[in-house]
Parts: structure tokens; C-alpha cells; sequence
């Protein structure tokens, strides 16, 4: 693949990172920071280093931990119990492996099945089932309104 070609894969893979910073279903800083890597390894590492790829990539590793934390936290305020965090938590682990409607129903299922076993009912974790992705959503949005001011 030519220079040219790369540096264009490295700008549309850093655009549609940035697309992911407002759109909810993709990942945004992981895809800038992927995006980045190209586009530095195209001349050879020689303008951006492997110290500030690596330094972005521990913010972007941090800006995906928090989005997690936010669907924690969303699970929590809706009185959600530890299985059902914990639960979010392995469902968003698995859904990885089953691509885009992994990713967002993973937390929704993984928490309704996590505090099914508690309370032997599904009116509570149905309910509970919804405070992940609204976690996730409120940390999404606060990020973006962090974002630009």
C-alpha cells in the first residue's frame, strides 16, 4: 500500500474517531488513536514518537475505562444490586465478541441477568437492565459537553 493510501486510511480512521466522540455507537478515542498510529508509522515514527502514541493511548485506554465507570455508576443509581454490575460488566465483555449489537445490548442482558438470580423476578431487573446504557449514554454527553465547553 502506498503512502498516499496510508496517510488516507490514517485521516478517515481519525475522522471517524472523531464522528465517535459525538455518535454513541462508535468508539471514538480508541479509532483517533488508531487512526494516529497510522498516520505516524507512514513517515516512519519520525514527527510523532512512540512516548506521545503511547502517552495518547493511555487516553484513550482512560476515556473507554470511564465510559464503563459511567455505565457502573448508571447501574447504581437505579438502585441496581453487585450482581447486576457485575453482570453489565461481562456482558459488555462478551458482546465484544458478536460485534456492533454485542456491544449494545451486551450491558442491557448482562445486568437483567445478573440480578435475575437475586430477586427471581424480572420487574426489577428489567428495570436495572436500563441504568448501564443510561450510564453510558450521561457519560457520553457530559463528555461531549466537557468537551466543547
Amino acid at each position: 500500500m502506498g503512502d498516499f493510501a496510508l496517510w488516507m486510511l490514517g485521516w478517515l480512521v481519525v475522522g471517524a474517531g472523531v464522528l465517535g466522540l459525538f455518535l454513541p455507537l462508535l468508539p471514538g478515542a480508541p479509532l483517533v488513536w488508531v487512526g494516529l498510529v497510522i498516520a505516524a508509522g507512514v513517515d516512519g515514527f519520525e514527527r510523532v514518537g512512540w512516548g506521545t502514541l503511547a502517552g495518547l493511548g493511555v487516553l484513550a485506554g482512560l476515556a473507554v475505562g470511564l465510559d464503563y465507570l459511567a455505565a457502573s455508576l448508571g447501574a447504581s443509581w437505579l438502585k441496581a444490586s453487585r450482581r447486576a454490575g457485575l453482570g453489565a460488566f461481562l456482558g459488555t465483555v462478551v458482546g465484544l465478541f458478536f460485534g456492533l449489537p454485542g456491544l449494545l445490548a451486551g450491558p442491557f442482558v448482562g445486568a437483567a441477568a445478573g440480578s435475575t438470580g437475586r430477586c427471581g423476578t424480572c420487574a426489577g431487573p428489567g428495570r436495572w437492565g436500563w441504568g448501564p446504557g443510561w450510564g453510558w449514554r450521561w457519560g457520553r454527553s457530559s463528555g461531549w459537553r466537557s468537551w466543547w465547553g
